[in-house]
């Protein structure tokens, strides 16, 4: 009976409901033209727990988005921003970072939530600022321009795979061979050359592919393409798309800050 008991225990323990995956982290940025409610993910918790940290210290408040670029982002958060006069050049509030976290399922669609970088020449680790922020607004990709966008990127790799293992060399050989009418031969070295460039191109991590989802983002809900793989996003918008898009079509000065600042009153966590 002990042991039958300590059996029932044991199949309990493997049969409890699952708890599910965690929450994803809520917030609300009040701005001056209006509300943005966005969402934390939770595969970047280095950027996801500093933005709560920070906005929890009120490091957001009274800050400006100060950088403004239609068709593309709208960026704020800096420290150096608030109580700036007009005119002052923004942007370099505080020199901390925090590790990147690119995630290629993370991408800058419309309402991307991401985090802004010095360049690659300083950073080649692509680090984040620990505190500036942006929204992806971008626009809209025709399909053929993605498919041309893939091709650009994909075919140049491919080529030069196939050149690793199809040299002159190589060539020279399977031509012989088939002059020779030797078959077997023929087919062995081709079946390697084929089974090389096939493996190599299945573990390049420089090769660009765009699911259906994505695709579909980028047609119809428009982006930033060429951001993607160069900054951490960490979030994205769930409202206010509509004081997004205001705030994108403001008039900026040469340096895209604003004519009228956009103020971020508080930022607050909200579930």
């Amino acid at each position: 009976m002990y042991k039958l008991l300590i059996l029932s225990f044991t199949l309990a323990l493997f049969t409890l409901p699952s708890t599910g995956q965690e929450k994803e982290r809520i917030v609300l940025i009040e701005t001056s033209m209006g509300n943005l409610k966005a969402k934390l993910y939770n595969d970047t918790p280095i950027h996801r727990d500093n933005f709560i940290e920070l906005a929890k210290s009120g490091q957001y408040d009274g800050t400006l988005f100060y950088r403004v670029i239609k068709d593309f982002i709208i960026q704020g958060g800096s420290a150096d921003s608030r109580n700036a006069v007009a005119g002052q050049e923004l942007g370099y509030g505080r020199e901390i970072t925090i590790d990147a976290e690119i995630k290629p399922h993370h991408y800058h669609k419309k309402g991307a939530l991401a985090a802004p970088r010095q360049p690659d020449e300083t950073n080649p680790l692509k680090k984040s600022d620990i505190s500036q922020f942006y929204f992806t607004v971008g626009r809209k990709y025709p399909p053929e321009e993605l498919e041309h966008i893939e091709k650009s990127v994909n075919v140049p790799i491919k080529r030069a795979i196939q050149n690793k293992y199809y040299t002159p060399e190589k060539k020279a050989i399977l031509d012989s061979l088939k002059a020779q009418k030797n078959v077997p031969e023929f087919r062995k070295i081709a079946n390697k050359i084929k089974a090389d460039i096939a493996r190599d191109w299945e573990n390049n991590t420089e090769k660009l592919f765009m699911d259906e989802a994505k695709k579909q983002a980028y047609t119809t809900e428009g982006g930033a393409h060429s951001l993607d793989g160069e900054y951490t996003v960490f979030g994205e918008l769930i409202e206010g798309f509509d004081i997004l898009d205001k705030i994108a079509a403001l008039q900026t000065d040469k340096k895209n800050r604003p004519l009228k600042d956009v103020r971020i009153i508080r930022v607050k966590i909200i579930e």
